[in-house]
């Protein structure tokens, strides 16, 4: 029988760039062990485990398997997923199908990455097509360019409106101790940065990160005795759209647009702007931040500069966005989707702290990967009623 599921609980490491003072087991276990705590909870009273990263990165198999000292998983139900840089957020939606299904009451979710020992430019390249993507996609960067390009001609940005995001999530990240990079920097900065492919400078773009985050759901059965405020999930999705990069449309995330409608009709979202009141934005780059609000349905197609530039995305705006730093304080990419799904519980749930946007009803949570695929999430302070 289907359940209502919420999150109970969340932990996260203290992300660096490198952690050589840990093994994965150990870097997992910080994690876990936080999230069991937060929830008051021992790995007796968890039923199954769905574990994820990115396992080309490091090159090691069955994560699954070797990782169950850290995970707590022995003898347990452990499941892996790996789906690119949609990773974290997709084990989060793997989690909540457990639970909703009614199979597991308690799943605990962990995403996990050692950057630091990873080969990643090498890694992604295999993502593309031999013949018609890999010798002008290799890697992240230069699709991410082509995008900000085509929105840039389109609706005629500037890499300074780019900038303005990175100076936002930059800041914001002050008030997180657990994001890596918490240096405040200046709009002239970012535009002197380095440039990595036009219009894309160095501080326009994310980090590589080691670290990890864990998330507990409970069933509807158990979630209201493990806290008195339990982060309910009101829906989930995700779409992939493209199977070659020369058929994107480039300016425009077709997946993220479908997601968030397909969601927001069954919660009975009219109004995204008015009834969301805070968003973890899964942005690897600056320009996704004034882009994806626009295929969220925040703001209408051409205007996601001017939102940015208003100051409504700002922490005591109408409608902030990564409140934690995102993506571009902090990547390790296994976790990364699952860190925007837990910050965002814990927006709902009043534990942000030094982060926190008051008397939060709704909160939306992303994931982004691949051939520009979308994870979404909605959470919320009330049970659904569906």
């Amino acid at each position: 029988m289907a359940k209502r599921a919420a999150i109970v609980g969340t932990g996260q490491t203290f992300h660096k760039s490198h952690r050589p003072d840990v093994n994965g087991q150990e870097l997992i276990n910080e994690a876990v062990s936080r999230a069991l705590l937060d929830a008051n909870l021992t790995m007796k009273d968890i039923d199954a485990i769905i574990i994820g990263n990115m396992d080309h990165f490091e090159g090691i198999n069955y994560v699954d398997c070797w990782s169950v000292d850290g995970s707590g998983g022995t003898m347990k139900p452990v499941m892996k997923i790996t789906t690119g840089g949609t990773t974290g957020c997709t084990i989060a939606i793997g989690g909540y199908h457990l639970v909703a299904s009614g199979m597991f009451d308690k799943v605990l979710i962990v995403g996990w990455e050692k950057n630091s020992e990873s080969d990643t430019s090498g890694a992604i390249t295999t993502a593309f097509d031999p013949i018609w993507d890999r010798l002008v996609f290799a890697g992240a960067i230069s699709g991410l360019a082509a995008e900000a390009q085509a929105y840039i001609a389109r609706y005629g940005a500037t890499d300074r409106d780019g900038a303005r995001v990175s100076v936002r999530d930059r800041k914001h990240a002050l008030n997180n101790p657990h994001a890596q990079l918490r240096k405040e920097v200046s709009l002239e900065e970012v535009l002197a940065s380095p440039m990595l492919a036009d219009p894309i400078h160095l501080l326009d773009v994310c980090p590589r990160t080691d670290g990890a985050c864990a998330v507990i759901m409970a069933s509807e059965d158990s979630a209201e005795k493990i806290t008195k405020t339990p982060d309910w999930i009101w829906g989930t999705g995700n779409r992939h759209p493209y199977a070659y990069l020369g058929d994107a449309d480039y300016g425009r995330l077709t997946s993220m647009e479908r997601t968030a409608k397909e969601i927001f009709k069954k919660a009975g979202i009219k109004e995204p702007r008015k009834e969301i009141n805070v968003i973890e934005l899964y942005q690897p780059y600056s320009f996704a931040g004034i882009i994806w609000i626009e295929d969220m349905g925040i703001v209408p197609p051409g205007k996601g500069a001017e939102y940015i530039w208003s100051g409504a995305t700002d922490m005591g705006g109408e409608l902030p966005i990564n409140p934690s730093g995102g993506v571009i304080s902090c990547n390790p990419i296994g976790a990364t989707g699952l860190i925007r799904c837990a910050e965002a519980a814990m927006q709902v749930m009043g534990k942000a702290e030094g982060r926190q946007v008051p008397d939060v009803n709704h909160a939306v949570s992303t994931g982004f990967g691949g051939c520009w695929w979308t994870d979404m999430i909605l959470h919320g302070k009330k049970k659904p009623n569906y």
